[in-house]
């Protein structure tokens, strides 16, 4: 699972993206800096991990793990091919969720594309882009189907019918994501892999001293993206770039303290990244390792366990699941199983975030 690190040139999504990252993207003040997507693996911090390691003491630990993608700056006229417009667009296709990185502070030491530092405005140029590729999209998707609801197909009649209502409603500025859908329309439209429709976290790139509050280029972003069902993150690129450059955990945290935050900006972006593309976290943890999967919700107890290994799906037995509260609360396997809080579960079982697994199999 994929999440793209979007914006206009230089806002700071290459600064932000070597934060999140071990790999450094080459970061400079000027347009299109970057050009071939990078791509970057990143650990899902998560505190449950260090407490189960305290109890198991493992080998090692493996934190769950998602993909960030650095996508190239977007300029007007993207749609039509403009700077690297086919190639943005294409990688953000690629993606399975959208983080839209927008600057919200004053410094003129960087430039900004648009002469002006206006948040709002660079998030509707990027919006207006993407749904202009989506109209595309809709419009070459109804030619076809069109022919095909004539003739009596009833798939394609349905699906005629709730475009011939998305398109207008996209023709008046929207995102495909606002969109009021039944269910079978959003089967419909998420086939489609429209742009807009990708779930979105706005990251408002602010200064030193809005790196906890906030500031009124932030508030002014809330108020235009109040109906979106979007989140937004605020956190200062440069301050995270300086965190990650301190060797030491301790220095880290005194540095933070000094700012008066809590954690980096970058680890809740990535839990609000992970959460965005509607995944969750189950454990399995031994004398070995203790480990963190990642499954999207939902997800039965089989579907989990072919995370691990395909033949754990296919010759699914059975589940022994711990909470992770009771495993916490009783400091052993042992003796929550003396408790009576280990439950044996079958395929039916819907996994719960932060469960602890061991599956029963045979192939």
């Amino acid at each position: 699972m994929k999440c793209g690190i979007v914006g206009l040139p230089n806002v700071g999504k290459s600064t932000l993206f070597n934060c999140l990252s071990n790999a450094k993207a080459q970061s400079a003040n000027y347009p299109f800096c970057t050009i071939e997507p990078n791509i970057g693996t990143v650990s899902v911090p998560d505190l449950r991990l260090n407490e189960l390691e305290k109890l198991v003491k493992p080998q090692r630990v493996l934190p769950a793990v998602v993909e960030i993608v650095d996508i190239a700056g977007l300029v007007k006229g993207a749609s039509k091919g403009e700077g690297l417009g086919n190639k943005f667009l294409a990688n953000i296709r690629e993606t399975n969720a959208i983080i839209h990185v927008l600057r919200c502070f004053d410094d003129d030491n960087i430039t900004h594309v648009e002469g002006s530092i206006q948040p709002v405005r660079d998030k509707e140029i990027i919006d207006i882009e993407l749904q202009l590729k989506d109209l595309e999209t809709i419009d070459k998707k109804l030619e076809k189907s069109r022919k095909a609801a004539k003739a009596g197909n009833k798939e394609e009649q349905t699906l005629v019918a709730a475009l011939d209502k998305l398109k207008p409603f996209m023709e008046t500025g929207r995102n495909a994501r606002e969109f009021e859908t039944d269910e079978t329309e959003a089967e419909i439209i998420a086939s489609l892999q429209l742009l807009t429709y990708k779930p979105i976290l706005y990251v408002c790139n602010v200064d030193e001293k809005s790196a906890k509050n906030g500031n009124p280029y932030v508030e002014q972003l809330k108020e235009r993206i109040k109906d979106e069902k979007a989140e937004v993150i605020v956190l200062a690129a440069q301050i995270e770039a300086d965190i990650s450059d301190l060797e030491t955990y301790e220095e880290r945290l005194l540095f933070l303290e000094e700012l008066g935050l809590e954690e980096p900006g970058v680890n809740r972006l990535i839990r609000q990244a992970y959460h965005l593309l509607n995944l969750q976290t189950y454990f399995t943890a031994g004398e070995k390792e203790v480990r963190a999967w990642t499954i999207e919700k939902g997800w039965t107890a089989p579907q989990a366990a072919g995370v691990i290994h395909t033949d754990f799906e296919k010759g699914f037995i059975r589940a022994e699941v711990i909470a992770y509260e009771d495993f916490i609360t009783y400091g052993s396997e042992a003796k929550v199983k003396e408790a009576g809080k280990l439950a044996v579960e079958g395929k039916e079982y819907i996994v719960k975030d932060g469960d602890i697994m061991h599956f029963r199999f045979n192939v």
